[in-house]
């Protein structure tokens, strides 16, 4: 999973109208049984419990980002969400990861409708900011790990400038923090099997980009955020 890296500025307007995204037109009724089955066996193998803090689950166009601790963080914040939120809810996924194997292609694809972002093509004209918010459109939500990859020690490491951009361009989409605990306990880098341990998701209150607010500030704001979720 990935946040975009440092961009080029440039402004795009919000989309001012459009058919609602949601659900997927294309998803078959099979896949959406998947995406339930696969969201109760996340919660029960990660035995998440889930914290809303000044902030209730609701189908408004938002931008979840959270740390990242391991390849599932994606689902458990997808899987932590009510059905009616995770419907209209794209989680932003690595390329390389998720179209490696029919499997995970088909579940990035078909079950999480996730944006996959192809990580050796990204350029100035080529912005993974300006392809997210054209795959959200009016009505999705997002899930961002502005840290990039996934952190080795534990600490969340600095955030990198998507986030902003993504505030920038669509001023009116909410910002919800989100701290995973424990999660990289449960999938450890390296591993390929999940081990049960319990695990909390925190959800925080609800953040913009202030006007005048420069990139470092916002960006230094936003990990405080999410920081101070953690219990």
């Amino acid at each position: 999973m990935l946040s975009p890296a440092d961009l080029q500025e440039s402004v795009v307007p919000a989309p001012s109208s459009g058919p609602s995204l949601a659900p997927k037109p294309g998803r078959s009724a099979f896949c959406r049984a998947a995406g339930l089955s696969l969201a109760a066996l996340a919660r029960l193998l990660a035995g998440s419990s889930v914290r809303w803090i000044a902030s209730q689950p609701d189908t408004c166009q938002r931008i979840y980002f959270a740390n990242h601790t391991s390849h599932l963080d994606a689902l458990i914040i997808w899987a932590s969400l009510p059905q009616t939120v995770r419907e209209v809810t794209r989680p932003v996924a690595a390329k390389d990861y998720w179209s490696r194997g029919i499997v995970r292609r088909w579940l990035a694809q078909e079950v999480f409708d996730a944006i996959l972002i192809d990580r050796t093509a990204i350029k100035v004209h080529q912005s993974p900011v300006d392809l997210m918010l054209r795959e959200a459109g009016t009505s999705h939500s997002l899930i961002v790990f502005p840290e990039g990859s996934r952190s080795v020690s534990g600490e969340i490491d600095e955030f990198k400038s998507g986030l902003y951009y993504l505030a920038k361009k669509r001023p009116d989409i909410e910002l919800i923090p989100v701290h995973i605990d424990n999660l990289n306990r449960v999938l450890p880098r390296g591993e390929f099997l999940p081990v049960p341990l319990l695990s909390c998701i925190s959800f925080g209150p609800p953040l913009w980009l202030e006007r005048g607010e420069a990139k470092l500030d916002f960006l230094a704001r936003a990990r405080r955020a999410v920081m101070s979720l953690k219990e």
